[in-house]
Order: structure tokens, then C-alpha cells, then sequence
């Protein structure tokens, strides 16, 4: 698998998991663009990914 494959897959992940913490959340994203975001919800999306990423790891290293 070339390097340039496994970005696509790690951005397409990536944007998977942050389409399910918006979704659990109630943030409506969009496909694209979403520059109309307020502040507190682009943080909350961001802030929820990075612990559950956290908590993952924890976990793992268990």
C-alpha cells in the first residue's frame, strides 16, 4: 500500500469519526465546508475526539 493511499484512508477515518462525534453531539456537519460553525460546537467536536482518542489509547495500553 503506497503512502499516499494510507493518508487517504487515515484522512477518510479521521473523517468518519468526526462525522459520528458531531452526529452524538447534535451537530449538523456538512460535507465540505463548515465554516458556519460556531466556535463552542467546532471545540465540542474537537475536544470530544481527543478524549475518546485518549480513552482508546488508555485502553490499549492496558
Amino acid at each position: 500500500m503506497s503512502n499516499t493511499s494510507q493518508k487517504k484512508e487515515a484522512k477518510a477515518a479521521m473523517d468518519r469519526f468526526k462525522t459520528e462525534v458531531a452526529s452524538e453531539l447534535g451537530v449538523n456537519l456538512k460535507d465540505g465546508y463548515n465554516g458556519d460553525l460556531t466556535s463552542r460546537e467546532a471545540g465540542s467536536i474537537g475536544g470530544e475526539m481527543v478524549k475518546r482518542m485518549i480513552a482508546r489509547q488508555e485502553e490499549q495500553m492496558k
